[in-house]
């Protein structure tokens, strides 16, 4: 991972964490992984929707690779929680 938090091309693997989706988040739940654990995902591939108080949004891959899934659907995590990897 870069110093500033962004992936960089020579990085083995990306994170992929919990965004703060408004000013006022602070944490979310995994409403379902649209891709099993340990399937191929392709760069910008919806790969899991996520419920706030407020709002519902999906998240992409970062990168083309294979997902690792941390945090299991249905769990309400923390702002910036480790939700999977992609190596």
């Amino acid at each position: 991972m870069h110093p500033t938090g962004h992936t960089t091309l020579s990085d083995p693997e990306s994170e992929l964490r919990l965004p703060k989706f408004g000013m006022q988040m602070v944490e979310g739940t995994i409403a379902e992984w649209l891709v099993v654990d340990g399937a191929t995902v392709d760069e910008g591939q919806e790969i899991a929707t996520v419920e706030t108080d407020k709002v519902d949004a999906a998240l992409e891959a970062p990168r083309a690779g294979t997902l690792k899934i941390i945090v299991g659907a249905g769990q309400e995590v923390p702002v910036g929680t480790l939700l999977a990897v992609i190596t």
